[in-house]
């Protein structure tokens, strides 16, 4: 017997993705009102370059990370401001700078601030830079990026419409706008910081999306076409063939694809502190990871109920189930009936215990059947019967004519 995971690579692990939607539906719902309401709750912690702010670029050879900090953190008590000055963010860039961003403020109050941390220091001014970004360039960014997004969709949507079909194209544009809701809610959960990099990466898993998308259909496709001509299975039986037949596909891409993802988020920005990196790594890994889960269990079993819709393939699904009932009702009345036939025989012959005895020792009909049928190449085990003269078939042995008699 082979192993899952040999049938798995065959696809013949024979998966009831299809079968068992509405787990996955239901899961799918629980995920998306989970994050919706991270997203209303708690919001995103967004950037400078959507908020608005200030950077200040400090040498690291003031001290550790930690200690630049706590005298940022001092020197921001001592700026009048109307409301306290906040410290977003701190990392170390470049492995020589500290990078700190704050709240906005003025020109003067950052310069102030600037004055009083080369004094605490001990540096030159000038080593420290400070650099201003408005809230104006990230409103522009969001509109390109939502911009991008609308134009990314309905390219997609017409391309499946014309490869595939609309129903194809809805059930896939459902898949992708779960991964992006489910994305961002993961994002809102986590609380990292939303940066331009950030959106580029939320347009890029789209496409991987798409991709794995494409694939199942592609499959769901040529297993389905033609399929109301026979009464073999139904759709939704061969979409889960397909499913199963691309599995292993989608894991393995899957995996190649968030190893290195997964090592620019884990090792990069969490062993190594590269903190430019941690916004684009956990867009990118959440988001390839949900793309292989809607792919498989949302987009396809949502195709799958839209074209059960139809009315072709609805009467060609109780077709095939009544075939079925049919089948399965002759194969149940078959044994009773040769019971009946026996137990008649036997009655018939006084003895009753009769037919107890021939329906446990006959064989079932199946085992009768191999039984009589002959192994592959094996000859016939009969004996040859012996004939007249030249081998003619006939009777087993020749009569003499008697001396003299005449032939007639």
């Amino acid at each position: 017997m082979s192993s899952f995971a040999g049938r798995l690579y065959r696809g013949e692990a024979g998966l009831p993705v299809i079968a068992r939607r509405n787990i996955w539906f239901g899961v799918a719902a629980a995920v998306v009102v989970g994050a919706v309401l991270s997203i209303v709750l708690s919001g995103f912690n967004l950037g400078i370059e959507f908020r608005g702010g200030n950077e200040f670029q400090v040498p690291s050879s003031v001290g550790t990370l930690q200690q630049a900090e706590e005298a940022l953190t001092d020197e921001f008590a001592g700026v009048d401001t109307d409301e306290p000055v906040r410290l977003v963010s701190s990392q170390e860039v470049g492995g020589n700078t500290y990078l700190f961003r704050t709240s906005e403020l003025s020109s003067e109050q950052a310069s102030a601030v600037k004055t009083a941390l080369a004094e605490r220091f001990g540096i030159a001014e000038d080593q420290i830079s400070d650099s201003r970004v408005s809230a104006a360039w990230g409103g522009q960014v969001t509109q390109r990026a939502l911009l991008g997004l609308a134009v990314f969709v309905v390219l997609v949507t017409i391309y499946l419409v014309v490869r595939f079909e609309y129903r194809m194209a809805i059930a896939a544009v459902v898949g992708l706008v779960l991964n992006l809701v489910v994305t961002a809610g993961i994002y809102s959960v986590s609380g990292f910081e939303v940066t331009p990099s950030t959106i580029v990466g939320f347009l890029t898993i789209l496409g991987f999306a798409l991709y794995d998308v494409v694939v199942v259909f592609d499959k769901i496709q040529e297993n389905t076409r033609a399929i109301t001509g026979s009464s073999v299975q139904t759709y939704g039986e061969a979409a889960n063939l397909a499913i199963n037949q691309t599995l292993m596909r989608s894991i393995n891409t899957s995996i190649v694809a968030l190893l290195p993802v997964g090592g620019l988020l884990f090792i990069g920005a969490g062993l190594l502190g590269a903190g430019t990196l941690k916004d684009l790594g956990l867009v990118l890994f959440v988001g390839m990871g949900a793309a292989f889960f809607t792919s498989i269990f949302v987009s396809a079993p949502l195709l799958t109920v839209l074209k059960e819709q139809e009315p072709k393939y609805r009467l060609h699904t109780q077709r095939v189930q009544a075939k079925r009932a049919s089948l399965a009702e002759r194969a149940e009345k078959t044994p009773a009936k040769r019971s009946a036939s026996r137990t008649a025989v036997a009655a018939g012959a006084g003895d009753p215990d009769a037919a107890a005895r021939t329906d446990a020792d006959a064989p079932e009909p199946d085992a009768a059947l191999a039984g009589s049928a002959p192994k592959v190449g094996a000859r016939p085990s009969g004996k040859r019967q012996g004939g007249g003269r030249g081998g003619r078939p006939g009777g087993g042995s020749s009569r003499k004519r008697p001396s003299g008699a005449k032939r007639r």
